[in-house]
């Protein structure tokens, strides 16, 4: 740590939104920023991810959108797109029944391909570990500083720094030091040791990557191979859509158990498996459908996990972020779109002239403020949407004896309220809640200085 160094930053977890956060910080030189990964070397684990009008905009405020595009078949707009052809599936004749539209449109990547463009773009001065699996921490207590914080890792080392970041994913260990750290904090919150870890949603997800050349050898004119869809049915759907400039299709079958939600799972949360395990429950599904299970071999099963609800994101000078905080089901696919809105407005906090070394919490308690009722907002979202893509509550009991007419009727009806959920992605900005943690910022630090 230099003179000039305002403080030092550790970030657990190297994927979308710890890597984003690095990249972020780094656009302030005074902080020093290191990143610990617990796997074994850099590498994302899934296949596409989606990002929507408003976390674009971090895309664009920290530069990556011009070598992000290039991972992209997608171009670029900003005005009214169909999003998503809702279908209803699960019958032996399928029933287009809602285009889904937005403002802009939604930007699809492989995984593995954004990972890369973010690091790219870190400064040889941010330090990248893998294999530091962390154990634990402490706060308080050390030499280097009135608010250092001390690591543990697996590995039997350790590191020092003023500010932990645990983008470490579903399974966080920071989130769980975090917990522990509050036992003895007085926060007041009944059940605080169940937070520690995630449970099952009920809901169950078969991934794969599908070349497109191998569906369009099957069916030429499937519409996955240019649009995106979701095939609905009750208790199950089907998304697939275009990524790696057409090359791939990014395929995934769910299965929900509504009943079995916040239960624990019983084997493996991701393991591969052989599509006999979840083709026979989508085999009454129109041939569209059909043709998709024809070309997929093996999947990777992602039992699908969520957070409780966390009393806050901070505790003292550690943060959270990303599914760390905040893990959510897929269905408005805004997992990592919330990591990146977590990261920018960290970072923007952080960053500001006026956080030294002993106001980082002023700025980690404004991002508390800011962040998580915007990121549980999101969560809440999308298990509705679910709910609603599922048929879980909405399908009248006359709906079979109904007509042609009437049935689309009553989908449309669904549709329309899954837009009615999910407007807030593409219609509201990143940007205005950063400003609004600006101003909370100032206020806060004038504050402080005032109480002198």
């Amino acid at each position: 740590m230099t003179n000039t160094t305002k403080f030092k930053v550790a970030i657990c977890g190297a994927g979308i939104g710890g890597l984003t956060t690095a990249v972020a910080l780094s656009k302030c030189p005074e902080i020093e920023v290191e990143v610990f990964e617990a796997a074994s070397q850099l590498g994302e684990v899934g296949a596409g991810v989606g990002i929507f009008p408003r976390p674009w905009e971090v895309i664009r405020l920290l530069d990556l959108e011009e070598e992000l595009l290039k991972h992209s078949e997608a171009k670029r707009t900003d005005g009214l797109n169909t999003m998503f052809t809702y279908r209803k599936s699960d019958q032996a004749e399928g029933l287009e029944f809602f285009d889904l539209k937005m403002k802009g449109n939604l930007m699809a990547f492989h995984r593995a391909d954004f990972q890369k463009v973010l690091l790219n773009r870190l400064p040889a001065a941010c330090r990248i570990h893998c294999s530091k699996r962390l154990k634990s921490y402490t706060q308080n207590g050390l030499s280097s500083g009135p608010n250092s914080i001390e690591l543990f890792f697996e590995d039997g080392s350790s590191s020092t720094c003023d500010v932990l970041l645990g983008a470490d994913g579903l399974k966080s260990a920071v989130r769980k030091s975090w917990v522990a750290e509050q036992t003895g904090s007085g926060l007041g919150v009944d059940g605080i040791l169940d937070l520690a870890d995630p449970v099952w949603s009920g809901t169950t997800a078969y991934r794969a990557l599908i070349p497109a050349e191998k569906l369009r050898v099957r069916a030429p004119q499937h519409r996955s191979l240019t649009q995106f869809t979701k095939f609905l049915g009750k208790n199950g759907f089907v998304i697939t859509y275009p990524i790696s400039h057409g090359k791939l299709i990014n395929f995934a079958a769910f299965t929900a158990r509504h009943d079995l939600e916040n239960s624990k799972f019983d084997g493996p949360w991701m393991c591969p498996v052989n599509k006999s395990e979840f083709a026979p429950y989508f085999e009454h599904w129109e041939p569209d459908v059909q043709e998709l299970f024809e070309v997929v071999d093996t999947a990777l099963r992602w039992a699908v996990h969520v957070t409780r609800p966390l009393p806050s994101f901070v505790s003292r000078n550690v943060a959270l972020l990303g599914d760390a905080a905040h893990a959510m089901t897929p269905h408005q696919g805004s997992g990592a779109g919330q990591a990146l809105e977590d990261a920018y407005t960290l970072a923007t906090l952080l960053s500001h002239p006026s956080v030294t070394r002993s106001t980082i919490h002023t700025a980690l308690t404004v991002y508390d403020e800011i962040r998580r009722p915007a990121s549980q907002e999101a969560a809440t979202r999308t298990r509705l949407s679910g709910r609603y893509i599922t048929f879980a509550d909405d399908l009248s009991s006359s709906f079979w004896q109904k007509g042609r007419a009437e049935q689309l009727e009553e989908l449309r009806a669904i549709g329309m309220a899954v837009e009615k959920n999910w407007v807030w992605a593409w219609t509201t900005s990143v940007q205005d809640d950063v400003e609004r943690a600006l101003i909370r910022l100032e206020e806060s630090l004038t504050a402080s200085r005032s109480s002198l």
